[in-house]
């Protein structure tokens, strides 16, 4: 995707609402470089699958917020060919109530290291994901934590093509943050402004690929907002799109984001979708780049399936190189296998879209996801995006003349999965894990027991201060027996 050359009109400084730059001193002393002192830390890494989480107020506040925005202003002119000539950086966030504050702090350092921040306000993170990737953007942040609960945040940061950033990236800003790359000058202060205009872009995007070939009259969709960051924009899409809608949970709430709602909560979606007698409802999470789908029947329709229609759209159309799909660790055996069955390739990945990503990159493939919903299609994102691939899969089944129950009934058979999770707030006991030969030991026996009847998966959550057991077997109960032994292994020995 090319980036514009031309500067969208801004505002003069003086018209801004606020401006960050000449207030940051307050906010931390400023060393004669204005480079800033070292946080305290923990000894663990920083970034997770998803960029920096946490609970707010303890490792994430806005100290933490102000440091990372001027070491990723640092760390994009150090990598940048244009070196003091960078762009803006496009800076959303989603609903949660400390979201304005960790997004004031970031844009607080961001302009503390001479760049220029377009802030969107509440938006999914996919679009600013778009918006950096079509504007002359250096860089674009996310303050969200996506599918966590109310008292949790996060911070999301892209690269200039819209991508998350590299891990080596990642060690920049971490290096900075921990105080080992010195004191570094900043040319010049940068300015703060509104720019909740160029969302009308980014809904234009969605929307363009599929009109006027394909529209959603006569559909009757129901939508689960979660409370959060696609609440201002979803249902005006869908609507634009011909479809009658219903909305739950579609105001900015910051004490109910994902709050038993959204794709984490299906329950009332299942409910609405089976009381309006809709055709399909899909469920968000907190900042929209995901999406979970409900057919008539009320049935969960997850990544996996979205995955195995949109990839046999795209073949048929010859638009799936190799008819390659990448998935992750999670995905359903049974998706799997249907899909070889289709003469399809397919690709496993850790979790994580960045993981997802990299190996469509690397490979030359076109679809890829999670079974969370997460959904890549490089024909008309560069990055996961809940809208676009609920309006795709609406449009889908519309193409097709047939219900998603219907196409439900005529896809594959799921084998017997089941994830439990254990909290463990100790975030180095929790990322280490494997370091407990007792726990190593109890998998390796429970592996060695279910031989080639299933599978089990233990993990570290890069989002969540959980250990995830999954374990994948042909038949409930054996899923259920080895799910239980681990998860008792887990609360023994961590």
């Amino acid at each position: 995707m090319v980036k514009s050359p031309v500067r969208t009109q801004v505002s003069s400084p003086s018209e801004s609402p606020f401006c960050l730059a000449e207030s940051i001193q307050s906010a931390k002393p400023l060393n004669s470089n204005r480079g800033w002192n070292p946080l305290s830390l923990p000894g663990t890494p920083l970034f997770g699958t998803d960029g920096i989480r946490g609970r707010v107020g303890e490792l994430l506040n806005a100290e933490l917020a102000l440091q990372v925005g001027y070491w990723t202003g640092q760390m994009l002119r150090s990598t940048s060919a244009n070196g003091n000539a960078l762009g803006p950086i496009v800076l959303g966030q989603d609903t949660r109530n400390s979201s304005d504050m960790l997004a004031m702090a970031l844009a607080a350092g961001l302009t503390s290291a001479g760049l220029e921040v377009w802030h969107l306000g509440v938006c999914p993170t996919p679009s600013v994901a778009y918006l950096t990737s079509v504007t002359e953007a250096a860089g674009g942040v996310m303050i969200s934590a996506s599918h966590n609960p109310p008292e949790d945040n996060g911070i999301k940061i892209f690269g200039p093509d819209g991508t998350k950033l590299p891990k080596e990236w990642q060690e920049k800003i971490e290096a900075g943050l921990r105080g080992q790359l010195g004191n570094l000058a900043a040319n010049a202060w940068g300015r703060h402004y509104h720019r909740r205009e160029l969302l009308g872009s980014y809904a234009e995007s969605l929307q363009k690929p599929l009109l006027p070939d394909i529209d959603l009259r006569g559909m009757r969709i129901v939508l689960d907002l979660a409370w959060g960051a696609a609440v201002g924009i979803a249902p005006q899409v869908f609507a634009d799109m011909g479809a009658e809608v219903i909305c739950l949970h579609d105001s900015a709430d910051g004490d109910r984001i994902n709050v038993n709602c959204g794709s984490t909560h299906l329950e009332p979606l299942q409910n609405a979708v089976k009381q309006y007698r809709a055709d399909m409802g899909f469920a968000f999470d907190g900042d929209a780049d995901r999406v979970l789908a409900v057919d008539s029947q009320g049935r969960v329709v997850d990544g996996d399936r979205i995955l195995y229609f949109w990839g046999k759209t795209l073949a048929a159309a010859a638009q799936l190189p190799k008819n390659m799909i990448v998935a992750t660790v999670m995905a359903n055996l049974g998706f799997e296998r249907a899909w070889k069955n289709l003469g399809g390739e397919f690709l496993r990945t850790p979790v994580g879209d960045q993981y997802v990503h990299a190996e469509m990159l690397r490979h030359g493939a076109m679809l890829g996801g999670e079974q969370s919903g997460h959904i890549l299609c490089r024909h008309y994102a560069v990055s996961g995006d809940g809208l676009l691939t609920s309006l795709h899969l609406a449009a889908l089944v519309k193409r097709m003349n047939a219900s998603l129950s219907e196409l439900v009934d005529g896809s594959f058979q799921t084998y017997p999965q089941l994830l439990k999770n254990v909290r463990m707030e100790d975030r180095d006991r929790r990322v280490n894990w494997k370091n407990s030969d007792a726990l190593t030991n109890a998998i390796a026996q429970a592996e060695a027991a279910m031989g080639d009847s299933g599978r089990i998966l233990v993990r570290a959550s890069g989002t969540e201060p959980l250990i995830r057991v999954m374990v994948e077997a042909v038949s409930a109960e054996l899923a259920h027996h080895w799910a239980d032994n681990l998860v008792l292994a887990v609360q023994q020995y961590l």
